[in-house]
């Protein structure tokens, strides 16, 4: 079975990992972590979820997994502390650069199976969400998010942990609010499940139109024609993919037009113009209602959402395939590649790198090669 570190005990997790360590030397504000700082307040969360009854009752898997989203849910408070002018601590944005390092470090230092990676990476991006969940503008919508990417009775639990695991005047009001979302879980049939959609395309309507309710079933066209999206970092294998799984469908490959077109890919300026020619072979595809695959590294939310906006204008459905390799393999399969990227640049894109999430398109398929 998977595990974070065999040996739990403080002195040893220290001793192995260097952003452990750091933890002991960022403060955190008195008013809501009286106990002190951030290492502190993670041993504290740690012993606390191991005596929820709860967590007890949990199979071994499901404890190692809250156990490491524990341990790893404030490591970015060492990027993201900074005393104010007032005096007062703050840490803002912890929790999203929290996921994204946790990602890496589950990636490249500890190789993590890819679900259970991505399981403890959503806790530590959505830990403080069961507090703060009504008030977000649109509180349902929020929640149901949340689910298609994290267990929420875990979410729960992690949450309960926290808050138990500190010094502080409002405790017993963070706990009733951890109550508050446990029944707006139930009251939307997501506590420990996703949402049960209807399918793909209402999924799809309910995140990227204002105004939808996530039963509502959109009537379908005859008429409807898919763009395949693939998504994966440089070297994991998408053109031998393609190869095997979609070679008789029309692709647009951002690689050949850069080659065609003599621009590297760490030119800037010159995948400007890659990325408006692709735009403008894909309105020709677009155009014609014919489906064609985009074949690109497409790793971040934000370059698929882009994509996605443009496919969508024209009426099409979106389906992203995810391609993933284990990182020795990725980094080995990337020397091999006739045009190899240097390792710097395939660490900095390991980085940034964002798998798909369910309420991206109508339809994400994952193959871990």
């Amino acid at each position: 079975m998977w595990q974070i570190d065999q040996h739990k005990t403080w002195d040893s997790l220290c001793q192995r990992f260097e952003w452990i360590r750091v933890l002991e030397e960022i403060p955190q504000d008195p008013i809501h972590h009286a106990e002190g700082n951030v290492a502190i307040h993670t041993q504290m969360v740690l012993e606390a979820l191991e005596g929820l009854p709860e967590y007890q009752l949990l199979d071994a898997e499901a404890k190692e997994i809250l156990w490491a989203s524990a341990l790893l849910h404030d490591i970015e408070k060492a990027s993201t502390t900074v005393i104010e002018d007032d005096g007062r601590i703050t840490s803002k944005g912890h929790a999203k650069k929290g996921a994204q390092s946790a990602r890496v470090i589950l990636y490249r230092e500890i190789p993590t199976p890819a679900n259970i990676r991505e399981q403890i990476v959503h806790l530590v991006r959505f830990h403080g969400l069961p507090l703060w969940i009504m008030e977000k503008p649109d509180p349902r919508k929020a929640l149901l998010e949340a689910s298609l990417s994290v267990n929420t009775e875990w979410l729960y639990l992690l949450a309960k942990a926290d808050a138990l695991g500190r010094i502080c005047q409002d405790q017993d009001e963070l706990l009733y609010r951890l109550e508050i979302f446990k029944e707006f879980c139930l009251e939307n049939n997501c506590w420990g499940q996703p949402y049960p959609f209807k399918n793909g395309l209402g999924r799809f309507t309910y995140f990227h139109k204002e105004d939808s309710l996530p039963d509502y079933i959109p009537f379908e066209t005859n008429d409807v024609f898919e763009v395949i999206m693939l998504s994966a970092l440089p070297g994991t294998g998408k053109d031998y993919f393609l190869g095997k799984r979609l070679k008789e469908m029309p692709t647009l490959s951002l690689d050949e037009l850069r080659r065609l077109m003599k621009v590297s890919p760490t030119d800037k300026k010159g995948n400007g113009r890659v990325v408006q020619l692709a735009k403008e072979t894909a309105r020709e595809f677009l155009r014609k209602k014919t489906s064609f695959v985009l074949n690109a590294t497409n790793i971040t939310r934000q370059m698929r959402q882009l994509w996605i906006d443009l496919f969508v204008s024209y009426g099409a459905q979106v389906r992203i395939i995810y391609l993933e390799v284990p990182c020795a393999q990725l980094f080995r399969q990337n020397s091999q590649r006739e045009h190899a990227l240097p390792n710097a640049v395939l660490e900095r894109l390991v980085e940034k790198w964002e798998p798909p999430t369910d309420n991206e398109a109508h339809y994400v398929e994952r193959h871990f090669l």
